[in-house]
């Protein structure tokens, strides 16, 4: 890959960043002060790399569950990770160890920033921004383990940085699109899924609104 590129990558990354290393901190340092090794904390960020399973791990680990139920538990809550993979199946790095590190590496926020840049980045390109915001993901880890571990301090209210993350890459996707279809699909499918699915609202929306945007273009084509 160019330098052009990395730098782009590194570019693309910074507003992941604004929220990954303060929300890997207080990840690193609630899983610490859990009771667990900081080491350990570094490794489930390497390793599993799923900041909400990463999140519900601490407390499971705490009540002392088999390792069975948190594997379970990751599974139902990053089964969403699939949808967002079927859309960038035609844009998947050729090489093996790239593609399946790809597969492996694509967050929510990786997703929006690939889909939300114009132009999309390559696919060597997506792969090497994924490990840039993995990289400042184990980063907040590794801060906030060693402040886990050494000082009695508190990091309660840096949570809001992902609801802050999230907020910046929606009006980012507003701003190359320009449309509200979207964001009212979102929303919509997330009421709905609500009131029949409450448990389950989150995973239902999100596969709702992969199939109507797997059935936009056809029915687009038969309003033409």
């Amino acid at each position: 890959m160019s330098s052009v590129s990395d730098r782009s990558s590194f570019m693309l990354s910074l507003p992941v960043a604004m929220g990954y290393i303060p929300l890997g901190m207080v990840f690193g340092f609630l899983f610490v002060q859990a009771g667990a090794a900081w080491w350990l904390a570094v490794v489930a960020s390497l390793v599993v790399y799923a900041g909400a399973s990463q999140f519900a791990m601490i407390p499971m680990l705490a009540a002392g569950l088999p390792l069975a139920s948190l594997a379970v538990a990751a599974l139902v809550i990053n089964m969403r990770h699939m949808f967002y993979g079927l859309s960038l199946l035609k844009d998947r790095p050729q090489n093996f160890f790239l593609r399946w590190y790809l597969v492996f590496a694509l967050t929510d926020e990786t997703y929006s920033v690939i889909t939300a840049s114009r132009p999309r980045p390559a696919a060597n390109q997506m792969a090497f921004l994924a490990g840039i915001n993995q990289g400042w993901w184990t980063l907040g880890t590794i801060t906030g383990a060693g402040l886990g571990a050494q000082l009695p301090v508190s990091l309660s209210g840096l949570d809001f940085a992902l609801a802050a993350l999230f907020a910046i890459l929606t009006a980012e996707q507003w701003r190359v699109s320009r449309s509200l279809v979207p964001v009212g699909t979102a929303l919509v499918a997330y009421g709905v899924c609500s009131l029949l699915l409450p448990t389950h609202a989150l995973l239902a929306s999100v596969l709702a609104c992969v199939i109507a945007g797997l059935l936009a273009p056809s029915i687009a084509k038969r309003i033409r």
